[in-house]
């Protein structure tokens, strides 16, 4: 009696085990098929107390026949579930992933009714789309058998291995991608407001799939394993991303995306130990469009700031200019004032002067007629540069000292002194003072600056920000332009560069000659207040 106890207690085990990987699809029918087999081992187990009783044989024999009638029907049932589901999936892996980035789409255009109704349509969209990817990848494994599962498993080893390699060796330049190439398919008045709430959007797409349980995935069954394991990579994956993402610059996306790229394949990795827990392919694009628009603010932020110090740049100078245009018209009213008034005395005299002086008052009213002249030519020349915004001088300078030979800043000035505008540039940002090569003027000045910065376009040295208006050309190439123009100029083909070809000279004495180093540490006026220690002297010379 014992023995058919215990046959009997091992059998009823050994069908729940095999129910319950039966049932791993029929979700509709779990808990019932579950309460039925937990009722026949509880039978079971309370077996023991009917050692005594005559018909305990009757008794175990009903409880074989339940158990069995249970488990034809369990098989019957999953059988049909697995029929059912092989025919919903007909569609190929790559269709299947259009499709469900249509269905996400679709839901995201039509989800602006409300905002809990649009949390709830992009909930709704997540599950059936990752539904439809999880379908045809079930699909592409039955068609490719075994092969599908080790072409997945390769990809993800080299994409490891690619990670650990950029950990250990760092980043470097070769993921760097240039700040404005973000910007290429956006549109032109497109700004920093409007890619605030792209982010907005992205975070919240990024919720969604989280909210719905398709960020992540994983091969347990049970509904605690399940979500232990997917949280335990969904916290490591998130953890390194919102890392990355708080370091977003406007030069650094390229980067920092394929340090999410990597943080995406170590963690899917480390999941397979947890039955394949892993964040899916649609949570990494939904994170990746938040790194996405993070940089598109930054850089549009970095942009309008630019923007906005070159046109207070521009107000800057445009107010110089106008207050040099007025002093200029005051200085010469003031002098033509004078000079009136010096020939009304000339005019005088010349009537009360004898025949022998007339000759000397002619010629002096006459040089007083002149300089008239002149002044009046400078005060209608101050006020003609005052209505006319576009009229000024375009400058070609250099700077060998601080930029090396064949490098020139092609700028304007509305400045009636050029030159003004010239030495301001050569102040104490540069080490050394600007030469002047040509001052063109023009009565369309910035049309004239634009056409040859667009004839020199692939000479800018900085070819990012072309405000910099700084070239890498020969200056002969640049004569050629303007000669082309017919406009006329006078030009310095040779660079003085007198502060730094005397600087030069006086490291080499330095070098060379210990006297002339003394002397030249005594000129200078900050340094004679104190004896340099003979240490750093001797550094300065070996230097």
């Amino acid at each position: 009696m014992n023995s058919l106890l215990i046959i009997l207690l091992i059998f009823g085990f050994a069908t729940a085990i095999y129910l319950s990987v039966s049932l791993l699809n029929l979700r509709k029918q779990k808990n019932k098929f579950e309460s039925e087999l937990q009722s026949q081992i509880i039978r079971n187990q309370h077996l023991a107390k009917y050692e005594g009783i005559a018909d305990a044989d009757e008794r175990a024999a009903k409880i074989l026949r339940d158990a069995q009638e249970t488990l034809e029907k369990a098989k019957a049932d999953s059988v049909n579930i697995y029929n059912e589901a092989n025919q919903g999936a007909q569609t190929t892996l790559e269709k299947a992933n259009q499709e469900a980035k249509t269905v996400a789409s679709e839901a995201r255009e039509k989800a602006k009714t409300s905002k809990e109704e649009a949390k709830a349509q992009l909930d709704r969209a997540s599950v059936e789309a990752a539904k439809i990817v999880q379908d045809a990848n079930k699909r592409a494994e039955e068609i490719a058998g075994s092969a599908y599962e080790a072409m997945k498993n390769a990809s993800l080893y080299e994409q490891t291995v690619k990670a650990m390699k950029n950990i250990i060796e760092g980043y470097g330049d070769q993921y760097i991608i240039p700040g404005h190439s973000l910007l290429d398919d956006l549109a032109q008045d497109f700004g920093h407001t409007q890619a605030g709430e792209e982010l907005k959007k992205a975070r919240e797409r990024t919720r969604s799939l989280i909210r719905s349980s398709t960020a992540a995935t994983c091969e347990y069954v049970e509904q605690n394993r399940r979500e232990t394991a997917t949280n335990f990579v969904l916290d490591a994956f998130n953890g390194k991303v919102d890392s990355s993402l708080s370091r977003v610059r406007h030069d650094n996306a390229g980067t920092l995306e394929q340090e999410i790229r990597d943080s995406f394949n170590l963690v899917n990795l480390n999941g397979k130990a947890f039955r394949d827990a892993r964040i899916t392919e649609e949570y990494l694009a939904a994170r990746m469009d938040e790194l996405k628009w993070a940089a598109v603010a930054q850089q549009l932020k970095l942009e309008e700031r630019e923007e906005q110090r070159r046109i207070k740049e521009q107000i800057r100078e445009e107010e110089k200019a106008r207050r040099e245009y007025e002093r200029a018209m005051r200085e010469a009213e003031k002098e033509e004032e004078l000079l009136r008034k010096a020939m009304e005395k000339a005019q005088q005299q010349i009537e009360k002067a004898t025949a022998e002086q007339k000759g000397k008052y002619e010629q002096q009213l006459q040089e007083l007629s002149q300089r008239l002249k002149e002044a009046e030519e400078r005060n209608q020349r101050a006020i003609s540069m005052a209505q006319q915004t576009k009229r000024g001088h375009v400058y070609i300078i250099s700077n060998i000292g601080s930029f090396g030979e064949n490098v020139y800043k092609i700028g304007l000035t509305r400045r009636l002194e050029p030159l003004d505008r010239i030495r301001e540039l050569g102040d104490s940002s540069v080490p050394f003072e600007f030469d002047v090569h040509a001052l063109i003027f023009s009565d369309d000045a910035p049309g004239l600056e634009n056409r040859l910065h667009k004839h020199l376009l692939l000479m800018q040295m900085n070819k990012v920000n072309y405000r910099k208006e700084f070239f890498k050309v020969d200056l002969k190439h640049i004569r050629e332009e303007v000669e082309k123009m017919e406009l006329a100029a006078k030009w310095t083909m040779t660079a003085e560069a007198t502060e730094y070809r005397e600087t030069l000279a006086i490291e080499k004495a330095i070098k060379e000659n210990p006297a002339a180093r003394e002397a030249w540490i005594n000129k200078q006026p900050e340094l004679k207040l104190f004896k340099m220690p003979e240490a750093e002297v001797a550094g300065i010379s070996e230097e």
